[in-house]
């Protein structure tokens, strides 16, 4: 899940491939590098490990050139490491930067260690470059030799290609990851993201898969996967340059919990009205397609499986339809049996998600009847090859800790759940109530940020902790499962989540006063039984964190620190206490000096299985 930017201009691309890897660094940070072809046709390469601003500060002053490609890593194959960070170089005179994984690098590395290729890193991507290099002394020519070299790789690739024997030619190809063509006047752009583009274009080409694309100045020439010439559209980007700003907050993060009451606005625009969902939202097929459906799977990885577990409540509860929801790694190694009329929903914030795609693929082999993409990229692999789609409208999320993206899903899910429902038990009374609900959702999710002062002061009892235990029951219990996954992915302390009905099998053994205990209370009616847990606790010692709704009986004591929330209606309950669970796990990693926006070992786009 690494990022590629790469430019053929007229002018010094060097500062737009570096502002380009900064807005691209949430998808990888482990080392950068960046590659030109210079004045007098060299190939100048500068690599460090870390973060963009390393590699800025060790960049020669004079380096410059017209043509050139950069990356950012997500060490994948080989440490993070100078050494094996991109771009890959083979004897002076092909560069390359890669996104993916290739299978059979082992296979290609011994190969072409008889043929006398030397290796310089530890990465899958090294054999490609040497693999391109030898077809190009055979052809004279880089689109050529990027074509000729391509069916020996077995894998996903997005790829950047220059050399210096061509100055103003630059070659990209994609299969399994993702890749834009940015258009300017005189000067051509390839990203992983258009966000990476945004302050030099506004128009976009995206690649098929099997595409690649012969890139200059002045032309963009593509070909589809069976070598045949294709025209791809031009589209117009909605976003601005300053779309992906961090302004006035310290943290992406913090800006994106702040922004939630503002996408959620945006994603029921247009897509209610007084009393009903306007099913057109999903797609203009939607209404002859939603009328077939008499079960759902959805499939999911991270966070978004969080999602779909709260949508299976609603869509049962709710919908009286059968729901499955399961990671999207485990559904495609698995032999499902497809119930007909089952409608295949994928949740994904990026679209790019290797293995949602993946899933999404198996889920045509095994015959599903219809399928949805619930996702927040209009341009992805996910939207473009899905039936039906309902965009989130989250805006760009550069915090690898999702936190918009998800509540925008529990949204589109409620969508999803009156346009079903009202094929079978969803009353018109019900549907107007979710209605009614959802536009006060965003004015509730403005109250509780409210709280952020109140959510604060507990953080000194977090911040020297190693574990903490997070619980809750019904859609609260997906929900202690979110904030322990924030909690964990930020602070780097360790947490689970238990439905809180478990705590004796099994996880009491645990608690002490060591460990904070925190529970999400809606006023429910599974309330009286989770008070019960929450006794199991206090008799163990064990020290409580409680966010509370205003109307229930739960109150602080010696042992237990509550937190009031304003009533809420318990469908929007996840909505609201999740935001709660984000300000705590982001007060807590903020304490222990974590990097918020960029955690260890993750990324944003998942784009490797």
């Amino acid at each position: 899940m690494c990022g590629i930017v790469g430019a053929v201009a007229q002018r010094n691309v060097v500062p737009i491939l570096i502002e380009g890897l900064k807005r691209l660094e949430y998808r990888g940070y482990d080392s950068a590098g960046i590659a030109v072809i210079d004045h007098e046709h060299c190939l100048a390469r500068t690599r460090s490990v870390g973060k963009v601003r390393e590699l800025e500060g060790r960049l020669d002053a004079h380096m410059e050139g017209t043509t050139g490609i950069a990356h950012t890593r997500w060490a994948t194959h080989g440490r993070p490491a100078t050494e094996n960070a991109h771009p890959h170089i083979c004897r002076k005179t092909v560069a390359l930067v890669h996104n993916g994984i290739i299978e059979n690098h082992a296979t290609l590395r011994r190969a072409q260690m008889q043929l006398g290729y030397e290796f310089t890193s530890e990465t899958d991507t090294e054999v490609i470059v040497h693999e391109i290099y030898r077809r190009l002394e055979e052809t004279s020519d880089l689109l050529a030799a990027v074509r000729a070299a391509l069916p020996s790789l077995r894998g996903a690739y997005a790829l950047g290609v220059i050399t210096n024997r061509e100055p103003d030619r630059l070659v990209a190809a994609r299969r399994g990851s993702p890749l834009v063509i940015g258009v300017g006047i005189g000067e051509h752009f390839i990203a992983s993201d258009v966000a990476a583009l945004l302050p030099v274009t506004q128009r976009f080409i995206f690649l098929e898969e099997g595409d690649i694309a012969d890139v200059t100045r002045d032309a963009v020439t593509i070909y589809d996967a069976q070598g045949a010439r294709v025209e791809r559209p031009i589209k117009q980007s909605k976003l601005s340059a300053d779309a992906a700003a961090r302004g006035e907050y310290r943290h992406y993060m913090l800006k994106e919990i702040h922004e939630q009451p503002r996408a959620i606005a945006d994603t029921l625009e247009n897509r209610i009205g007084l009393e009903r969902v306007y099913e057109q939202a999903f797609g203009h097929a939607a209404t002859d397609l939603f009328a077939d459906i008499e079960a759902v799977q959805i499939v999911a990885c991270g966070t978004s499986y969080h999602a779909g577990l709260i949508g299976r409540y609603w869509l049962e509860g709710l919908a009286s339809l059968p729901c499955t929801v399961e990671v999207a790694s485990e559904f495609r190694y698995r032999k499902p049996r497809v119930a007909p009329h089952t409608l295949f929903v994928t949740l994904s914030q990026s679209g790019e998600t290797a293995d949602t795609l993946a899933a999404l693929a198996y889920a045509r082999e095994l015959g599903f009847a219809h399928t949805l993409a619930i996702c927040n990229a209009p341009e992805s692999s996910l939207v473009r090859g899905s039936e039906l789609v309902l965009m989130t409208q989250a805006g760009p999320e550069i915090g690898v800790a999702s936190t918009k993206a998800f509540t925008t899903q529990l949204v589109a899910l409620l969508l999803l759940v009156a346009v079903l429902g009202r094929r079978h038990a969803l009353s018109p009374e019900g549907e107007t109530h979710i209605v009614q609900l959802l536009r006060s959702l965003p004015g509730q999710i403005e109250q509780v940020l409210g709280l952020d002062a109140a959510v604060q002061a507990w953080v000194p009892f977090f911040a020297n902790k190693q574990h903490a235990l997070f619980l809750g029951r019904g859609t609260q219990y997906p929900v202690a499962m979110e904030g322990a996954l924030k909690l964990k992915e930020i602070s780097y302390i360790h947490a689970e989540a238990y439905p809180a009905g478990e705590l004796k099998h099994g996880p009491l053994a645990l608690v002490d006063s060591d460990m904070p205990v925190v529970a999400v209370a809606p006023n429910n009616e599974l309330l009286e039984k989770l008070q019960s847990n929450l006794q199991e606790v206090r008799a163990r010692g064990g020290e409580l964190f409680v966010f509370a709704d205003a109307q229930n009986a739960i109150r602080e004591d010696a042992q237990t620190h509550v937190i009031t929330v304003p009533p809420t209606d318990d469908l929007l309950a996840p909505i609201v206490y999740t935001v709660l669970l984000q300000l705590l796990a982001y007060h807590v990693a903020v304490s222990k000096g974590a990097d918020i926006d960029q955690p260890r070992n993750l990324a944003k786009s998942v784009t490797v299985e």
